[in-house]
């Protein structure tokens, strides 16, 4: 039975007619009352409603998930404003990621100044070395300043940043600094934390889309891979257009001016550059060819983006990961060969033997048999315990020894009880561990989880999400852009998984 409550729609499994009657009015009342938590959620955060566009935010934001949060306008404005950087910590060692970072950019058409002490006089890609950014010759014109330093250095880097000049000071993925924040922003210069540009660049050009993370732009135009600075004199452009550099265009649209019908057909897809097709084709092909061995060096050496074999990524599955991160307001998703492996590949860089999940009682019952004996052949424990009772979570948090992560479905299938999120969040917070939320039953036309702070999302899609009943699979997403390469690493590595 579907039950219509303004925006939210629940779904309720009945067995016999007394019960049935029972399980619907419990359910109605639990869900009346989710209705109004959402309602008040969406007036205090507006980030909260799908048709805010990302555009009204603040920079400054921070949402539920702890990370700071960017506009897409933000950082895009950003990529076509900047056309030099100075890469502070830049390594000559090709394996480093300040050297896949700074090749990729310079690919790109920006130019790149390496900043290391202990590379000072020498060259780095092609670009002089200078021990500081208050060492580079005036004449070049630095426009952003990427940190590749721990968090304690930033604050120095970030006062370098603006003496010289620089309008940008980009901290890469992992580094956040509020001492350097304050600096930049009473200097008057733009700050972006825990982000990297190579990520942000590949991402809003459709690079990582293959990848599953969400660009968050719905186009009808033949998508153009990739992208590069502009040969013209200013160099202000960015070229070929893509429909991410149209997000003001009739021809594209952010994802947050679309409707969540819009979103479910056509997130994450686009017309094939060949034919021009306007469906997603089912690539069913294990490898891919290379234009030249330095494709091919560049692709394995993660400098570059694309398809090398289908257990890494498959342009189906990855229409497929991107939908499902839009739809969840996620920055990315892994997509698995079922919702039990999405389960296994959620909890298996948390868990090690001895370690202990806290989990609802209230699951799937496969879950049930997977949590509580399947994993005892791993050496993890888990602790089933009523996430109605709040206090009672808490307590099996703090008492049992090695918890790695708090685990419930939003909406309990077969159940209908619906889950305090932000309370087990608070939870989990307080004992500084991941809350993986279960959201096959609810979707995320009822319950968008990341919104209201969990870590990480899990599927089957082979249920509410699919709805025809002839195809497996689960799926991971999350708001939380360090966890997917964990997550991306492991589905390629568990080929049964994928």
């Amino acid at each position: 039975r579907i039950c219509t409550l303004g925006r939210c729609v629940g779904v309720v499994a009945c067995k016999g007619p007394r019960k049935g009657v029972r399980t619907l009015s419990s359910a109605l009342k639990q869900l009346r009352t989710y209705s109004c938590r959402v309602k008040a959620a969406r007036r205090t955060r507006s980030f909260a409603s799908s048709a805010t566009p990302a555009a009204s935010l603040s920079p400054s934001e921070v949402v539920a998930s702890g990370e700071p949060y960017y506009p897409d306008e933000y950082i895009l404005g950003i990529l076509k404003e900047v056309k030099t950087i100075a890469m502070v910590g830049a390594s000559s060692k090709w394996q480093r990621p300040s050297n896949f970072a700074m090749k990729y950019l310079q690919e790109k058409g920006y130019r790149v100044v390496p900043v290391n002490p202990g590379s000072a006089g020498s060259k780095i890609l092609g670009e002089m070395t200078y021990a500081s950014v208050l060492d580079i010759p005036t004449s070049i014109k630095i426009d952003m300043v990427d940190v590749f330093q721990r968090p304690d250095r930033c604050p120095e880097v970030t006062k370098q940043a603006v003496e010289r000049g620089a309008s940008v000071v980009w901290l890469q993925l992992g580094i956040v600094s509020e001492e350097a924040k304050r600096i930049a922003t009473d200097g008057g210069l733009k700050m972006v934390m825990n982000r990297c540009p190579k990520i942000e660049f590949s991402r809003l050009r459709g690079e990582l889309s293959m990848h599953g993370f969400a660009s968050n732009v719905i186009s009808s135009r033949r998508r153009v891979i990739g992208g590069k600075k502009d040969d013209s004199e200013d160099g202000s452009d960015l070229k070929p257009k893509t429909e991410s550099d149209k997000l003001d265009s009739k021809d594209a649209f952010h994802s947050g001016n679309c409707g969540f019908d819009t979103l479910s057909i056509h997130a994450g897809a686009a017309p094939d550059p060949t034919t021009g097709a306007r469906s997603t084709p089912i690539f069913q092909t294990t490898s891919y060819v290379f234009e030249n061995v330095d494709n091919a060096a560049s692709l394995f050496n993660l400098q570059t983006f694309g398809n090398i074999y289908s257990r890494l990524s498959n342009p189906t599955t990855a229409v497929l990961e991107e939908r499902l991160a839009t739809l969840d307001k996620g920055r990315g998703a892994t997509c698995t060969a079922s919702g039990h492996s999405a389960q296994l590949l959620a909890l298996f860089p948390l868990m090690q033997p001895g370690d202990t999940l806290v989990s609802s009682n209230r699951l799937y019952g496969g879950s049930i048999t997977q949590f509580g004996k399947t994993f005892q052949k791993f050496g993890w424990n888990c602790i089933f315990v009523d996430t109605d009772d709040l206090k009672s979570v808490r307590s099996a948090v703090e008492k049992a020894t090695n918890v790695k992560a708090l685990w419930a479905e939003s909406l309990a299938n077969p159940g209908g009880s619906i889950s305090d999120i932000e309370g087990l969040k608070q939870i989990a917070n307080e004992n500084g561990i991941p809350l993986i939320i279960d959201n096959t039953l609810a979707t995320p036309y009822l319950c968008q989880p990341v919104i209201h702070g969990a870590d990480l999302v899990v599927y089957s899609t082979t249920k509410f999400l699919s709805g025809h009943g002839n195809a497996m699979g689960g799926g991971l997403c999350s708001l939380r852009i360090s966890i997917l390469p964990h997550l991306y690493y492991l589905c390629s590595c568990c080929a049964c998984l994928n």
